[in-house]
Order: structure tokens, then C-alpha cells, then sequence
């Protein structure tokens, strides 16, 4: 689904309670490369699937986290997406509940309006918003890969699924579509990382190819669903970006200040510290990565995130502004507010 966050690494955190659900079922996934390669069958992320109605409400939720989550899908299923956008905005700056897991319930109203539109991915596309980092449409694709069964399929369930010219009507929801291909790609395949940029290359172009590692890698720093994934090292929090091909690296460095944070236990001078190791030439993309991030656990508070972006010094500092503008502008598919930040900040980096 543009995480990892930003408020990606607290989806994770809340992500927590489902760990009793899922925490003891074991993926079908492999970093073995042979392995991957001989095995064709899917086994998806455990707790994938379509979405399923039921008489669950709102009003009777009492800020329990699931049941608001089954509760704003069935307002989608059954009166459609945007009127539920629309109370889903309203209760992000009300409710904590919504607020801090607001990306994952955003997932299930994407999913449960591809299942009202009986799989019409343009249709449901098109009554989309920006909402929380653009997880309504990261959900629509999550659901409509959920049918394939093996790597072949997959393959072919991902071409021409974002060329519906509802879809392609804009660069922005353009992106938000093949970036859903890749987390789509990361929960059908149970978090198969390789397998899943495998199936990036396979798309029409290079933008499209590049967009969908970023759903990818994001899916993989920070699971939707709270399950570790298998291409993440401890001893390494760098990795996988040190070692998958040149052509994927520029989206795992935007995320990879997620994975920094969540090891370092949000030290932000330790992140920076990392950023300035990496490889040389993603050093800057690693700093742009820190500002999405400092945006993010600012809550898109523009005082917060400069304060965030003056713990890097010399140029890099100019790397975390840029970061963060971006995400800013991302989130809210807008520059309004964008526009504020760069008034706010040191006049040298606007």
C-alpha cells in the first residue's frame, strides 16, 4: 500500500494486537533463492483475505480497534467509499483509536469497497481519497491479487489491473494503484520479498516498475498486519537495501529510516549517524527517508518535524526538509499545507 508509516511505524505498533493471531502461523516464505524459485505455489499473508460483511456499527465499537476496523468496512460495503472517507476523517481527529491505526482501517475500507464494486478496481479507485497516507487504495489492491495461486498468476493478475482510465486519470492515483501492486504483491506472496520485485520488473514501464517496489519495501519494513517479515536482519537493520539489485534501492532507502528508528528505539541522532554510513551514493536518499519518517511521528506537525530535521547537520539537513515536505504533500495529495512548512522553515532550505 506511500509504509511504514510517519504514522506507518505506529500501524505496526498497534498492528501488535493481531501478534497472538498470527504470530504462530508459519509463512510460506524463504530467503533462499532456490528454494523461492522451485516452489510456484502462494500461500498469502495469514490474515489476508476478502472482506466479509457483517451487522458490526461503529457506535458499538467503545475504541476497541477491531471492531471499529470491521465497523468502518461495512460503512463502506454498504453505503460506499466516500461517505465513509468522509466520517473516517472526522473521527481521525477525534478518536485516538482511529488516529493512531488509521492506515490499517483505511486497508479494510479500500477492501470492502473493491468488494462492493464486485472487483471493479477503476470504480473503486475513482470514490477514493488521500486519507492516512493513501491506504484506501493500498487496500483495494491488496484484495484484488487475493485470488491468485500461483507465481504465473500473480503474474498475470497484476497486468493492466492499475490501466483503468479512472485509475490512469491522474499521476497521483496512478501511483497510488502500481505502489498498491507492491503491497499487494508482499501479502499475497506471505511477505516474499524477492519473489515480489520479481513481479515489479514484469510491469510496463519503469515508473510503473520503481512505483511498486515502493509498496513493496514499505510492506516489508512495516507488515500491515504486525508479522515480522523474513528480509529483515537484526544484526542489519540496513538490510535488504545492501543487497538487492541497484535498480531496486531507491525505494528500500525512502523506507529504510523506518526499520533505523524501530531498532534504535526512535534514537534519531543514531539514525542519522546510519544514514551517514550507507552506501555512498543512497546516502541522501537515506536522509530523505529520515525527514518522511520525522513526518510521520510528527503527525505532520510542521514545528515538530523541523525540529526532527535539525538533528542532522550540514546538507543533510536539506535531505530531511525535502523528505518531508514530500510526505506532506503526499499525504494530502495537496500542496496547501506543504505550503506552510516551507514558510516555516530556515529560508536557506525552502
Amino acid at each position: 500500500d506511500a509504509v511504514s508509516t510517519r504514522g506507518r511505524i505506529l500501524i505496526v505498533l498497534a498492528a501488535l494486537v493481531l501478534a497472538g493471531v498470527v504470530g504462530g502461523v508459519l509463512l510460506a516464505v524463504t530467503s533462499d533463492d532456490a528454494q523461492v524459485a522451485s516452489s510456484d505455489a502462494l500461500t498469502a499473508h495469514p490474515v489476508a483475505g476478502n472482506f466479509k460483511p457483517d451487522d458490526t456499527k461503529l457506535e458499538e465499537c467503545n475504541g476497541e480497534f477491531r471492531c471499529m476496523e470491521q465497523a468502518f468496512g461495512n460503512l463502506a460495503y454498504n453505503d460506499g467509499p466516500k461517505p465513509t472517507l468522509a466520517v473516517f476523517d472526522q473521527k481521525i481527529a477525534t478518536d485516538p483509536t482511529v488516529e493512531s491505526n488509521c492506515h490499517r482501517i483505511v486497508h479494510t475500507i479500500g477492501s470492502a469497497a473493491l468488494a462492493r464494486y464486485d472487483g471493479n478496481v477503476g470504480r473503486a479507485f475513482s470514490e477514493g481519497s488521500s486519507s492516512c497516507w493513501s491506504g484506501y487504495y493500498h487496500g483495494i489492491l491488496e484484495r484484488a491479487l487475493i485470488g491468485a495461486k500461483t507465481k504465473a498468476e500473480l503474474s498475470t493478475a497484476v497486468r493492466g489491473v492499475c490501466d483503468d482510465k479512472d485509475v490512469r486519470a491522474t499521476t497521483f492515483i496512478a501511483y497510488q494503484c502500481v505502489h498498491g501492486i507492491g503491497h499487494g504483491l508482499m501479502i499475497r506472496s506471505g511477505l516474499n520479498l524477492r519473489l515480489s520485485l520479481s513481479i515489479c520488473e514484469q510491469l510496463a514501464t519503469s515508473w510503473d516498475q520503481t512505483s511498486c517496489d515502493g509498496g513493496v519495501f514499505m510492506e516489508n519494513f512495516n507488515t500491515s498486519y504486525g508479522v515480522k517479515s523474513p528480509f529483515l536482519k537484526d544484526d542489519d537493520p540496513v538490510y535488504p537495501c545492501n543487497a538487492v539489485q541497484e535498480r531496486h534501492k531507491l525505494y528500500c532507502y525512502l523506507q529504510v529510516t523506518d526499520r533505523l528508528l524501530a531498532t534504535s528505539s526512535y534514537d534519531w541522532a543514531k539514525t542519522a549517524k546510519a544514514c551517514a554510513g550507507v552506501e555512498v551514493n543512497w546516502r541522501a536518499t537515506c536522509f530523505q527517508s529520515y525527514g518522511r519518517s520525522a513526518s510521520g511521528i510528527a503527525r505532520l506537525d510542521p514545528h515538530k518535524l523541523i525540529e526532527l530535521c535539525n538533528v542532522p547537520t550540514g546538507r543533510w539537513r536539506s535531505e530531511c526538509v525535502y523528505g518531508g515536505i514530500r510526505d506532506i504533500v503526499s499525504n494530502d495529495a495537496g500542496a496547501k499545507r506543504g505550503a506552510r512548512f516551507c514558510m516555516l522553515v530556515a529560508e536557506s532550505l525552502r
